[in-house]
């Protein structure tokens, strides 16, 4: 007895099917989640971090509301391009991350004084307390350094 060979007449979609697998991409199957965020609190300040390994101070944007809130935005647009003029892409990667948390500031916060910085991938918000409650204060966006 011969063994005999199942030839298939559609082999282009099986090849690219069987290549671009979730076992041969397994960023694909890779949960997302937001950066974590620690707040701190001492008898001067209160501090927020949040881990953004990889993110520099243009892909965030910090500000206060009307409505009192700190509102921390991060954005970040990544694409790998292969310019090849002879070629088709049958695959390009590009990733987009973006995020946003909004916090609700307790009124002895000083909202003039907040100051932002990204370090060793870690933004740090200080926000520094009031001596005494003042009057309800603008809208305004934090310079990150």
């Amino acid at each position: 007895m011969l063994p005999t060979i199942k030839r298939q007449n559609n082999w282009l979609p099986s090849v690219f099917t069987d290549f671009f697998t979730d076992d041969w991409f397994p960023m694909r199957a890779v949960a997302t989640t937001a950066p974590a965020i620690n707040v701190k609190e001492n008898d001067k300040q209160f501090t927020v971090e949040i881990a953004a390994p990889g993110m520099t101070k243009d892909d965030f944007r910090v500000q206060v509301n009307d409505q009192d809130q700190l509102v921390i935005s991060v954005e970040k647009k990544n694409e790998n391009k292969d310019e090849d003029k002879n070629s088709k892409y049958l695959r390009r990667e590009f990733n987009y991350m973006r995020f946003e948390q909004t916090l609700q500031l307790p009124d002895h916060v000083n909202k003039e004084a907040i100051t932002a910085k990204v370090c060793s991938g870690v933004l740090k918000i200080e926000l520094p307390k009031l001596e005494h409650v003042l009057e309800k204060q603008h809208a305004r966006v934090i310079e990150i350094q």
